[in-house]
């Protein structure tokens, strides 16, 4: 096991990971663009610097590297994407994303500081808007007891921790827990930041898309302590 910065989790033993990793930095190095990829930088504000891979081209070689590989455990997911985030290059990030949402049912709840992690370490939209929806969204999904730390994330300082709190039901329709999540926005209701007014708003809409008159009515109720932007957001497709 390899000690990883202050606060992070310990990277785990394993030889899977030692394989994807070779076969990855192998693949995905040489096929960079480095023209596309100051391009891509900027796009994402400087989050982090970019090997200027398209998005075809990286799940192309992607499905390269994992061809003929066994199916991880959870330490090998562990393993896998706390290296990826060691490396600068954001690809590598997309890689391990994709990698935890194919194999995210193999891991148990213990796996949530790892996601945590991730959620926290170089932070943007692009990564944290899909490990809360397919990460960390399945395993508080297959753990309702995890909802507890939901409830934790969503009065953090982190703004990435309560922007994942509030998309983390994004998936789950008719499962989903209607007090929890209009709890959730309401305690995030003045936050002054676009992300989290804008998470506010899409949670909200996703679930109108299973209960519109649940969503209509907490509005109707609360409106007035939502910015514009959430309210506009979620009554986007129904209407007020």
């Amino acid at each position: 096991m390899r000690v990883t910065g202050a606060g992070a989790p310990s990277v785990p033993d394993s030889p899977l990971a030692d394989t994807v990793l070779e076969r990855l930095t192998a693949a995905y190095g040489p096929a960079g663009d480095p023209e596309r990829a100051v391009a891509q930088r900027a796009y994402m504000k400087d989050v982090a610097p970019f090997l200027g891979l398209t998005t075809p081209a990286r799940r192309a070689l992607s499905r390269t590297v994992l061809a003929g590989l066994p199916r991880p455990g959870e330490a090998d997911c562990a393993a896998v994407a706390l290296r990826c985030w060691e490396l600068p290059e954001r690809e590598y990030q997309y890689f391990a994303v994709d990698y935890l949402r194919r194999h995210v049912r193999h891991c148990s709840s213990g796996f949530l500081p790892v996601a945590r992690h991730l959620v926290t370490a170089a932070p943007w939209w692009d990564t944290v808007d899909l490990l809360a929806a397919h990460v960390v969204g399945a395993l508080v999904g297959a753990d309702r007891g995890l909802a507890a730390d939901m409830d934790e994330w969503i009065g953090d300082d982190d703004m990435w921790l309560a922007r994942t709190a509030l998309l983390h039901q994004l998936r789950y329709r008719e499962h989903t827990d209607t007090a929890r999540l209009f709890d959730h926005c309401l305690r995030q209701s003045g936050h002054p930041d676009f992300f989290i007014r804008k998470a506010i708003g899409w949670c909200l809409r996703e679930y109108a898309k299973t209960d519109p008159d649940a969503v209509r009515s907490f509005l109707a109720r609360e409106q007035g302590r939502f910015a514009p932007l959430s309210v506009r957001e979620a009554l986007k497709n129904i209407g007020a």
